[in-house]
């Protein structure tokens, strides 16, 4: 005998629901989704930063008057000045290690915390926005110049720092919606990209900051 419609109906989403559950996108699964205050207290954050950007005389947008969706070379004076570059993906990153610190302190280590689970993303946001600031100080800028492959690296515009704020939330909700093994093979695709096509990443970034190698340095020099 066949369901009532609603009966049928309510069977589908049962389904549904199961299946995206065990796929790892349930939009009820992740304990560290965003609530409403979490979210509110992640864009005062991110305000808070974009006002000491400005204070620092960070430019508002690229020098060369344009705002442009993406800008492709890296050795020029318009890198970091736009809304996306082949940067993009290290923030994106950042989002998706930034989620899975997140559930380590927040999840694993709940009994030993006291702020709630969905407050993941302003704990992420606050980080990405103090590098935001730190990396446009003149001692990170200096610091670029001296030890990078960025010898022209004058710092970001502003609209750039809020970019990368932005793709930073996007990995952390992405990874809030998939398996770990998916967001951790992502990165490793995206490190592996644009090693190849820049020769430069977030491993590498942070490697040439900290402990420079001059091997690496003429390496990535020749792209």
């Amino acid at each position: 005998m066949a369901l009532p419609g609603w009966q049928a109906l309510a069977g589908e989403a049962c389904y549904r629901a199961r299946f995206w559950q065990q796929v790892g996108m349930d939009n009820t699964s992740s304990t560290l989704w965003p609530s409403r205050k979490a979210w509110i207290i992640s864009a005062i954050i991110a305000l808070v930063a974009l006002a000491i950007l400005f204070v620092m005389g960070r430019p508002p947008i690229c020098a060369c008057g344009t705002v442009k969706l993406w800008h492709g070379v890296v050795q020029s004076a318009e890198n970091s000045q736009h809304i996306a570059d082949w940067y993009t993906p290290s923030h994106f990153i950042h989002g998706l290690l930034f989620y899975a610190g997140a559930w380590a302190f927040l999840v694993k280590c709940q009994p030993l915390t006291l702020a709630p689970k969905s407050w993941g993303l302003p704990l992420a946001v606050l980080v990405e926005a103090a590098w935001e600031v730190f990396e446009n100080t003149p001692f990170v800028i200096d610091r670029y110049r001296d030890v990078t492959v960025s010898w022209g690296y004058v710092g970001d515009s502003i609209i750039n720092s809020m970019s990368d704020i932005g793709w930073m939330t996007l990995g952390f909700l992405f990874a809030a919606r998939v398996q770990w093994w998916v967001s951790a093979g992502l990165a490793v695709v995206l490190e592996v990209l644009t090693g190849f096509i820049i020769r430069d990443g977030l491993a590498l970034n942070v490697l040439m900051l900290v402990a420079p190698f001059d091997a690496v340095r003429e390496w990535q020099a020749m792209a």
